[in-house]
């Protein structure tokens, strides 16, 4: 005989997938396993040479811990625009990166050897998005990413005669 038991949930863990620890899985949109585990696998090389001169695809992204006030970095692909940086969010809105940038309302990004004060993060689809991407990038976006962040350059404030 089968005990019917009421529905329960996995909580997820923090660095799996890009997920809030205390989530429920249920809550979660499906995972990219295969990207999950490249991403696990590249990261510590990419470290190494995004947000470096002449390494144009990819950046690195300074950011603060909601919760612990700690400084992160995060290696993503971003393609620079003529007022900031557009993020592909391979993870999407569940990356801890993202929900970091978006409760601080700003972060850096370093990006070909210059670090950029960036603010006002702000969710972009893709049709939005491929007008800012490339004739390649507009390609090969959809296989990596339905979301994207829009980064603005912070103004720079006038320094002042002392």
């Amino acid at each position: 005989m089968s005990t019917a038991y009421p529905e329960r949930h996995q909580l997820s863990d923090d660095r799996e997938g890009g997920g809030a620890a205390g989530t429920p899985l249920a809550a979660k949109p499906a995972r990219r396993p295969v990207l999950a585990a490249a991403t696990r696998l590249l990261n510590p090389l990419i470290v190494k040479l995004a947000g470096k001169r002449h390494v144009r695809a990819y950046a690195v992204i300074e950011h603060r811990g909601r919760r612990s006030g700690r400084t992160y970095t995060t290696p993503v692909a971003a393609r620079r625009t003529a007022d900031g940086f557009i993020v592909p969010m391979a993870f999407g809105e569940q990356a801890d990166w993202f929900r970091n940038v978006l409760a601080a309302g700003e972060c850096v990004i370093r990006w070909n050897g210059v670090a950029y004060h960036v603010v006002e993060p702000e969710l972009l689809d893709s049709a939005t998005a491929r007008l800012a991407l490339g004739r390649v990038e507009r390609v090969l976006a959809p296989l990596f990413a339905h979301q994207f962040v829009r980064l603005r350059l912070a103004p720079t404030r006038p320094r002042s005669a002392e």
